[in-house]
């Protein structure tokens, strides 16, 4: 099989408003286009001498553009079904790119499509197939009130959920009341997490996870930047609760053994969006493993749910809760529907649903 063309779609669309916030000085929801001025996404389309199609998308519609006529194009005529050949070439070009680390999975993940559709079965069996029934976390936006946290969270209790992650205020003591409420709410037999978002120094971290080792929560995720690998190892040493770290840092798996050489977290995140595509997550989960460690995927979506149920070292699915309405549906969204706290990953080949191509020909703004 060989690549024919690599296309990329850039559509526009008038930004909605923000329906969700994160921590103090963090953007919310959005790419911060302010509301009703044009924003710009990208669909990379990847065609094959077979017929197949396989693609991927992203937020950063003009600059993935400028990425696939420049240097993706060069990958065309290659054989889509060798994707650790092809993502060695496309981490050479970032070599000099620099390319964002969303671009640098797309191609893998389009490729990946192709594979999955080639071969008839979902991805979660082709990279491994450990269980396609994955329990899911409810992981919180930042909401405004003590009430609002109380609230949601026991909607989603009812819904099913018996785990749940914190974006909080940012405010260490807020913070800590809001994590030992969760405990009350949530009862002794749940499971809990909270996500620091990088906003705080060593001090006030480590100060912190004594609060979350106090109410038994099962990780204590990014309560720093991922720059100074010292704290974060001092902080692994003066905790007894794990801390998972490595989300957002680049250079996929060589980033993560420095990582783990350092002895700077107790559990490795990973994700399809954020390590280099399908390839670059399967390589830093496995690698995790290779050292007793678990890698937590991060974030929704087909690409993540798949690598959820091919991979032994994963407790939990990340499903983003926002609000009364959104919570209540969330059993009824389709393959990627959350019902009894649990998500079964679908069989179907591929990586999701394909739009009406000559639909998206027609809106694009720009096309390569």
């Amino acid at each position: 099989m060989k690549i024919t063309d690599i296309q990329c779609y850039v559509l526009e669309r008038p930004a909605p408003p923000e329906i969700f916030r994160w921590r103090r000085g963090l953007a919310g929801s959005g790419d911060g286009t302010p509301s009703g001025e044009p924003t710009y996404s990208a669909i990379l389309k990847v065609e094959t001498d077979a017929g197949i199609i396989g693609m991927a998308g992203s937020g950063n519609g003009h600059a993935t553009a400028s990425v696939a006529r420049r240097r993706l194009k060069s990958l065309v005529g290659m054989d889509p079904l060798r994707t650790e050949r092809l993502w060695k070439e496309v981490w050479e070009i970032d070599r000099l790119e620099e390319m964002t680390m969303i671009q640098l999975g797309l191609l893998d993940a389009a490729c990946w499509d192709i594979k999955s559709r080639a071969a008839g079965l979902p991805l979660y069996a082709l990279l491994g197939g450990y269980d396609n029934r994955v329990p899911a976390y409810a992981s919180t936006v930042t909401w405004d009130t003590m009430e609002e946290y109380e609230r949601h969270i026991k909607e989603c209790m009812d819904e099913g959920f018996k785990a749940f992650k914190l974006h909080a205020w940012g405010d260490a003591k807020e913070d800590a009341r809001l994590s030992r409420n969760l405990r009350k709410w949530a009862g002794d037999d749940a499971d809990l997490m909270f996500d620091g978002s990088a906003g705080w120094d060593y001090a006030t971290s480590l100060k912190f996870g004594r609060v979350l080792e106090e109410a038994n929560f099962l990780w204590y995720e990014e309560p720093m930047r991922e720059f100074d690998l010292p704290s974060y190892t001092q902080l692994c040493l003066s905790l007894d609760i794990p801390v998972l770290a490595a989300e957002t840092s680049d250079g996929c798996h060589w980033n993560a053994a420095t990582w783990i050489q350092y002895r700077a977290l107790d559990m490795m995140r990973t994700s399809a969006h954020y390590k280099g595509g399908i390839t670059g997550a399967i390589k830093v989960a496995h690698l995790a493993e290779s050292f007793g460690m678990r890698a937590q995927v991060h974030g929704g979506g087909y690409a993540n749910a798949h690598l959820c149920a091919a991979i032994p070292n994963n407790d939990y699915y990340e499903e983003l809760v926002i609000d009364t309405e959104q919570i209540k549906n969330l059993k009824r969204q389709g393959p990627l529907a959350v019902a009894d706290g649990c998500i079964t990953v679908p069989d179907e080949p591929g990586l999701g649903p394909h739009p009406d191509w000559a639909e998206v020909e027609k809106k694009a703004v720009l096309i390569v």
